[in-house]
This record gives structure tokens, C-alpha cells and sequence, in this order.
């Protein structure tokens, strides 16, 4: 059973950096597209960034790009997003995703992911 547990969400002050983790079990990393979202309330959930573990392409929102960084320890079998230069449109409740045989792009359509975490909140304070 695919499980994706994620961590690290909290309150932090705009300008400020937060690392999400997002820590899978049930499956190895060959060949899966493992995604972030995001949903703030009264919102659509929306792509964040992706990476596709069969070549280590990435998909990043514009509205991160500069400021996220996806990436993977397979020994860990653990996806990162760290999130620098936080703003308050960032916050929301944080989401991972995956789905085999994916691709990077995969990201920006939340419809293609067929396993869930329970999500972490990211509060910004200006």
C-alpha cells in the first residue's frame, strides 16, 4: 500500500524559509512522478512543483520559480520541497502526490495523482 506522510509545514515569517517532506512507503522511486500541491482555503488545490524520478526532470508553478526547490533522497525514499523567500500567498495547506510511470508535468493537473498525503499546513506572517 502506497503511503505519503508529510511534514515540516509551520508558521513562518514572510521572507522566511520552510523544508516540507514528504516520506513514502509501499514503493521504490523507480519511475514515479511525485508531486507538491497546494490548496488555501475557499481555493482550488494547484500544483506547486514535480519531479519525475525516472530522469530527474522538474516542474515548478511560476509563482515559485526561483524560490522552490524540489528533490529526492531515494535512501530515504523522501521528496523535499524546500520554500525560500516565503510570501503570504504561499500560505496554504501543503500536499504530496504520486503516481507511477508519471512525468514532470504531471504537476500542474492534480487529477493525474492517485495516492495522497494527508497534508501540512504553511502559515506566512507578514
Amino acid at each position: 500500500e502506497v503511503q505519503l506522510v508529510e511534514s515540516g509545514g509551520g508558521l513562518v515569517q514572510a521572507g522566511g524559509s520552510l523544508r516540507l517532506s514528504c516520506a513514502a512507503s509501499g514503493f521504490t522511486f523507480d519511475d514515479y512522478a511525485i508531486g507538491w500541491f497546494r490548496q488555501a482555503p475557499g481555493k482550488e488545490r494547484k500544483g506547486v512543483s514535480c519531479i519525475a524520478t525516472s530522469d530527474g526532470s522538474t516542474y515548478y508553478a511560476d509563482s515559485v520559480k526561483g524560490r522552490f526547490t524540489i528533490s529526492t533522497d531515494d535512501s530515504k525514499n523522501t521528496v523535499y520541497l524546500q520554500m525560500n523567500s516565503l510570501e503570504s500567498e504561499d500560505a496554504a495547506v501543503y500536499y504530496c502526490a504520486a503516481v507511477q510511470y508519471g512525468f514532470s508535468w504531471y504537476g500542474t493537473n492534480p487529477a493525474l495523482f492517485d495516492s495522497w498525503g494527508q497534508g501540512t499546513q504553511v502559515t506566512v506572517s507578514s
